[in-house]
């Protein structure tokens, strides 16, 4: 009837100051371990415990592009506002020429920053994963 886990029924109490309990939640946020009596469990015992690693290069690089697709949203929030200003102009014969390559030029820039903002997105998917 045994399915290969074995329960742990036996409590071991350690009692730290703050000074060595913030250090073990520092050293175990640096872990792959989901829970800290895992990893306390495994220093205990001896095992090998993976640390992240993680690469402050990336780190900054992320941290750009994030801003970048900020300054993306906000570049193409007043592209619309001044397209609705414009459309509102429309009365007049040479502003509805200009309208209509203008539409032609605005899906290109939009095709392109949505192409931007989604690479962003998956390489932010894939680091912060």
């Amino acid at each position: 009837m045994s399915n290969g886990k074995e329960n742990r029924n036996k409590w071991l109490h350690v009692r730290l100051s703050l000074e060595e309990y913030n250090q073990l939640q520092g050293n175990y946020a640096k872990t792959t371990c989901r829970k800290l009596s895992e990893y306390s469990r495994k220093i205990l015992l001896g095992k090998p415990v993976r640390i992240l690693y993680r690469n402050q290069s990336l780190d900054d690089f992320m941290a750009e592009m994030i801003q970048l697709r900020k300054e993306l949203n906000l570049i193409g929030n007043n592209f619309n506002q001044a397209v609705k200003k414009l459309n509102s102009l429309s009365k007049i014969t040479e502003y509805r020429d200009w309208l209509i390559s203008f539409e032609v030029e605005k899906k290109l820039l939009f095709g392109k920053v949505d192409q931007i903002k989604n690479r962003i997105n998956q390489l932010s998917d894939q680091w912060l994963l």
